[in-house]
């Protein structure tokens, strides 16, 4: 069984296909006496693509952990992240009969790259949505203040930060922002992203209470905006 969500919202209908590209920046160089060799360079965005149903009728077949919602609805949640340029974490979950979770889980932070709407009366009043995501990337930008001593000719400069997307954490506490996850979160703080696991069980609790708030499973797989957790130094 699979589950597809944006954010903390599930697809009715998961879909039936899913195609997952993993873009190369691999550059080939022609060297004089050597031939060719490959450059080897980090990965680019991945792209994401899938078709789904977005029902106008509460079919038997379809989820909807929080009632039953139309196809606008749905639409609502695409035309938001589109026109606002939002970001949304693009969520994947698969189990298998017996109830047991693949240890294989698609969880990333993507953009809303586009989408088609297909109606056909051959399926009554129901909808088809393509749509492709693209991987994002956190990233930010430094300034730079030149300060000039006018007695000695001495230029200082001193760098700050005038755009960072992660928040750090005041005090104590740390806030869950909106497309963090403790990989994440654990790799931005401690350092090593698969030190998720001790900051999920410092705060066990408090996350999966959030998490069976919402009707998630815990363990960690789902954390949300606001919550306030402890980063253990």
């Amino acid at each position: 069984m699979y589950q597809f969500y944006l954010d903390d919202v599930m697809l009715p209908v998961a879909p039936g296909k899913l195609t997952i590209k993993i873009k190369n920046q691999n550059k080939t160089l022609n060297l004089i006496n050597e031939g060719e060799v490959n450059l080897l360079k980090t990965p680019g965005l991945t792209e994401v693509k899938f078709k789904a149903l977005l029902p106008n009728a509460p079919y038997p077949f379809a989820e909807y952990p929080d009632g039953y919602h139309p196809a606008v609805y749905y639409l609502s949640l695409f035309e938001k992240l589109k026109t606002e340029r939002c970001t949304a974490q693009f969520v994947v979950l698969r189990t298998l009969d017996n109830g047991e979770t693949l240890e294989w889980e698609t969880n990333m932070k993507v953009s809303l790259e586009g989408y088609e709407i297909e109606e056909n009366a051959d399926n009554g009043n129901d909808m088809y949505v393509d749509v492709t995501l693209k991987q994002y990337r956190d990233y930010g930008t430094k300034v730079i203040t030149i300060q000039t001593n006018q007695t000695k000719p001495t230029t200082l400069a001193t760098e700050s930060n005038e755009r960072s997307i992660d928040s750090k954490p005041k005090g104590a506490g740390y806030t869950i922002q909106s497309g963090d996850t403790l990989w994440s979160i654990a790799r931005r703080e401690l350092g090593d992203g698969s030190k998720w696991k001790t900051i999920y069980e410092a705060n066990k609790k408090i996350i999966d209470d959030a998490a069976k708030g919402r009707g998630m499973p815990g363990g960690g797989d789902w954390i949300f905006s606001g919550t306030i957790i402890q980063i253990p130094r």
